[in-house]
């Protein structure tokens, strides 16, 4: 628990593209509570300006630097917890971190840069646990209805069966969003990094790059589809599985091994049955390879920057709203009729109008909620699953429900 302080929340990056539908989410659902927040960036006048734009009446403002430690030790020290927007992590995230571990700032983001996460913890984890600084990224679409679907399936198959799930599956089932400047953003800024630490590609790869005390029994990422019976149809892989599926199984070795020494997770999207949908995989597999290798040629990239979003643009407000997700996880049971499946849905464009919304409300947690983990760095659902659970259907319209 952090000592008191000024603010609950501090929104760090408010005017970009994902902070001001972040602002958009807490003006309307805390106004009038007992939630003190304020926002924070590196550019006043834009601070000021999108306070008058949004007419936030008596909100506080505050101007720091990212790339200044002593900025950031000053700004953290302000609130009980800091939620940030601003990628690429790797670029503009690790003063921020420090100060945070530090000062026994709670901290949580969106980010997706599971090399850097790794680099975070090997620098401040002891730092954060001797402060009290609960320290938890990946708390957007990447990763919690991955985290949170599989921590939901395994507490229910144990009250079910009195044992955890040996295999979860992650499948989507419906999804409809854009794509933001931002996340090309460090989409570029990790391969460029990679020409000169060329490390950095295995690291990504690594399907247990996030844990720390053993390695389980889940092999590198699939790049093909495949049939899948347990949803008698055809599977391509998900651009997402390398960051969520290190997520979860960090999560696993978190809770103390709660789903399993043996424990194997997978993601993969549902694209149909018959000859349409093994088409439809076999041409999303290719696409997603393509993808993820291309980027790593220099010229490529250069093309990619010059006609893809650039940082701070995005999806039109209309795509947000008609934006969704569908995903249904399955887990499989110690005989086939104890298997569990739960269906995690999710209003507004997965990546920015529902990320806003469950990062929001993660950073409440961490100010107003009491959890039963110390300083350090945690998961979505090792430092919160249980009052997640709660707050994301009541306040986010994110649901986790069970189906036959």
């Amino acid at each position: 628990m952090t000592q008191s302080r000024e603010f609950d929340v501090v929104i760090w990056g408010a005017t970009g593209f994902t902070g001001g539908y972040v602002v958009d989410y807490m003006a309307n659902a805390y106004s009038g509570s007992n939630l003190k927040w304020a926002i924070a960036g590196r550019n006043l006048e834009k601070l000021e300006a999108l306070v008058g734009e949004k007419s936030i009446d008596g909100i506080n403002v505050f101007q720091a630097d990212a790339m200044d430690l002593d900025s950031m030790r000053e700004l953290v020290q302000k609130t009980r917890v800091v939620l940030t927007t601003v990628g690429p992590y790797a670029r503009y995230g690790s003063e921020l971190v420090a100060a945070c571990a530090e000062h026994g700032t709670h901290y949580c983001d969106l980010t997706g840069e599971t090399h850097w996460m790794r680099e975070m913890i090997e620098a401040h984890q002891q730092t954060a646990e001797r402060s009290g600084a609960i320290i938890v990224p990946t708390c957007g679409f990447d990763s919690i209805p991955s985290d949170l679907g599989t921590y939901f399936l395994q507490r229910e198959m144990v009250a079910k069966t009195g044992q955890a799930s040996q295999h979860i599956k992650y499948r989507t089932r419906s999804f409809k969003g854009g794509f933001s400047g931002g996340t090309l953003d460090s989409m570029m800024a990790m391969m460029e990094k990679a020409e000169t630490h060329p490390e950095l590609l295995d690291a990504v790869a690594d399907p247990y790059v996030l844990n720390f005390k053993e390695r389980g029994l889940d092999g590198p990422d699939s790049n093909h589809a495949h049939y899948d019976a347990d949803f008698d149809g055809w599977v391509a892989p998900f651009v997402m599985a390398a960051i969520n599926t290190r997520v979860v199984r960090r999560s696993n070795e978190l809770l103390g091994f709660m789903y399993g020494h043996d424990f194997r997770y997978d993601e993969g999207m549902f694209m149909g049955q018959g000859p349409k949908g093994a088409i439809s995989a076999n041409a999303a597999g290719m696409g997603i390879a393509a993808m993820n290798r291309l980027p790593r040629f220099r010229p490529v990239r250069e093309l990619m920057q010059r006609f893809l979003p650039k940082p701070g643009e995005g999806p039109t407000p209309e795509q947000v709203e008609n934006g969704h997700f569908e995903i249904e996880l399955m887990a499989k049971g110690p005989t086939p009729a104890d298997d569990l499946r739960v269906d995690v849905k999710g209003q507004q464009d997965p990546g920015y109008g529902a990320t806003a919304k469950m990062l929001a409300e993660s950073a409440v947690c961490l100010a107003q909620d009491e959890l039963d983990v110390g300083g350090g760095f945690w998961t979505p659902a090792s430092a919160m699953g249980d009052q997640l659970l709660k707050r994301l259907p009541d306040n986010a319209q994110v649901t986790f429900e069970l189906h036959a």
